[in-house]
């Protein structure tokens, strides 16, 4: 049986206006865990690989991750009841996140997930 990787790479991409929450940046690579705390906690990411609080990665561990690692403000545009806020569409891999199961979809290794703003001011 092959062992299951610990960490799981990611290209995270931000459009319509969402990078400017995260420092103008467009782009990102990131390695998380891929297994991590029940209560989405970014805190202590060395989790126990199989203990009975950990469970494997998803989305709504990502939403969380980027808010305490890479938001660097306004966190009530990106985040609202855990989740993205309404107009957020979310892309994995090309592919609306409601039909991957939103949040509850698992994190792949190489998986590319994108945050684009549908809401415009005027």
């Amino acid at each position: 049986m092959m062992s299951s990787p610990k960490t799981i790479a990611l290209k995270i991409e931000f459009g319509g206006g969402m990078e400017l929450l995260f420092a103008n940046q467009r782009s990102h690579k990131l390695s998380i865990p891929a297994r991590v705390p029940v209560d989405n906690s970014t805190k202590e990411l060395q989790a126990e690989p199989d203990s009975s609080n950990t469970k494997p990665t998803d989305i709504v561990f990502l939403i969380h991750y980027l808010r305490d690692h890479l938001l660097k403000e306004r966190e009530e545009l990106f985040i609202e009841n855990g989740t993205v806020r309404p107009g957020i569409l979310v892309l994995i891999n090309d592919t609306d996140w409601e039909l991957e199961g939103e949040g509850d979809y698992k994190l792949q290794d190489g998986d590319e997930i994108v945050f684009i703003s549908t809401l415009h001011g005027g």
